[in-house]
C-alpha cells in the first residue's frame, strides 16, 4: 500500500485526456487516505527534477499520468531504486500500459492498482551513448527507420494522435535507405545493412507495433530485432504485419536474443520508448528485476 505519492502529470497526453485523468487521479487518491506530492513542474525538465526529489526523499511510489514518453521519465527516475512505479495511461499508444496488462485511459481502475495492487518487478534497459551518460528505458529502443519517423512525427503539429505516426511513415519511406550497421550480441558481432534494429525489453511500441512479439521483461535478456536491407516496396508490404507480429516469418527479419547489445551505426539517432533518445554508438545491457511496478494482485512476482 503506497501512503505518500509523488504525482507527474502530462496535461496534453492523448489530446488533453491527461488533465481529466490527472486531475480524476488525484481526487481518488485523496479519496484513499494518500498524501500526494505535486511532482508535474511546468515543463517536462521541471517535472523530472521535482520527480527526482520526491524519490530521493522517501516517497511510497511515484504515478504518472501520460503516455509513454512520460512513462520514459518515471522509469529513468525510479529504476534501479525501491521505489515502484504506478502508471495512469493515457496517451495514444500506451504501449508499456498494455504490455503490462494495466488499465489504460481508465484513472479508477489504474487508483484502485495503485493502492490495492502489489509490486511487480521487471528488467529494465540501461544504455550508455556517446555522452557517457546512463540512460534507462522500459520497453523498445530502436535505431533506423523508426527512429527517424519518430523524430519527424515530433516536428509535425498535425495531424494529432496515431494519424501523426502513419504520416510520418509515409513521408519517410520514398527517401529512407538501408543503414550500414554493426550490432553486436553478447560479443558476437554482425555486420549487416538494414532498415531498423530494435532491442526490446516489452513486445510492442509505437501504438501495437509488435516488433517483437515474444519479448519477456522478466527473463533477463533482450529480444533483438534487425530488419535487413530491402526494397522500398517489400517494406511497405511487410510494415503492416508488424501489428499482429506476423512480421516475424519474412526472411529478411530476425530476432536473436541477448544481454548486451551494442548498436554502431554512423549518423544514426535512436529513439527509446517512443521518445527520442541518443545518437550511437549505443552500449545496452539488460539490468535484470531494475524496476518495480504497481501492477494488478495477479500479477505480483517475487
Amino acid at each position: 500500500m503506497s501512503e505518500r505519492v509523488a504525482l507527474i502529470v502530462n496535461p496534453m497526453s492523448g489530446r488533453g485526456a491527461g488533465r481529466v485523468l490527472g486531475a480524476e487521479t488525484r481526487r481518488l487518491l485523496l479519496a484513499s487516505g494518500r498524501e500526494v506530492v505535486d511532482a508535474s513542474g511546468l515543463t517536462l525538465a521541471e517535472a523530472s527534477r521535482c520527480g527526482a526529489e520526491a524519490v530521493r526523499e522517501g516517497v511510497d511510489a511515484l504515478v504518472v499520468v501520460g503516455g509513454d514518453g512520460l512513462v520514459h521519465l518515471g522509469v529513468n527516475l525510479v529504476a534501479g531504486t525501491t521505489t515502484p512505479l504506478g502508471v495512469v495511461a493515457a496517451g495514444t499508444g500506451n504501449d508499456f500500459a498494455r504490455n503490462l496488462g494495466l488499465p489504460v485511459r481508465d484513472a479508477a481502475g489504474a487508483v484502485d492498482v495503485i493502492t490495492g495492487g502489489l509490486v511487480r518487478t521487471i528488467d529494465a534497459g540501461r544504455a550508455t551513448g556517446p555522452s557517457g551518460e546512463p540512460k534507462w528505458f522500459g520497453g523498445v529502443l530502436g535505431a533506423g527507420f523508426d527512429a527517424v519517423v519518430t523524430a519527424r512525427a515530433g516536428r509535425m503539429r498535425w495531424p494529432k494522435g496515431q494519424m501523426r505516426y502513419n504520416l510520418a511513415v509515409l513521408r519517410e519511406l520514398p527517401v529512407f535507405k538501408p543503414i550500414p550497421y554493426v550490432v553486436v550480441l553478447d560479443g558476437r558481432r554482425v555486420e549487416t545493412s538494414a532498415m531498423l534494429v530494435a532491442v526490446a525489453n516489452t513486445s510492442s511500441f509505437g501504438g501495437g507495433m509488435r516488433v517483437c512479439p515474444d519479448a519477456d521483461p522478466c527473463d533477463g535478456l533482450f529480444d533483438v530485432l534487425i530488419v535487413r536491407a530491402i526494397s522500398v516496396p517489400r517494406f511497405l508490404r511487410v510494415f503492416p504485419t508488424v501489428y499482429s507480429g506476423a512480421h516475424v516469418t519474412h526472411p529478411a527479419v530476425e530476432i536473436q536474443r541477448a544481454a548486451r547489445v551494442r548498436l554502431e551505426a554512423d549518423h544514426i539517432c535512436s529513439q527509446a520508448d517512443g521518445e527520442p533518445f541518443t545518437e550511437l554508438p549505443l552500449d545496452i545491457e539488460i539490468v535484470p528485476h531494475a524496476l518495480r511496478v504497481l501492477a494488478p494482485r495477479g500479477d505480483a512476482q517475487r
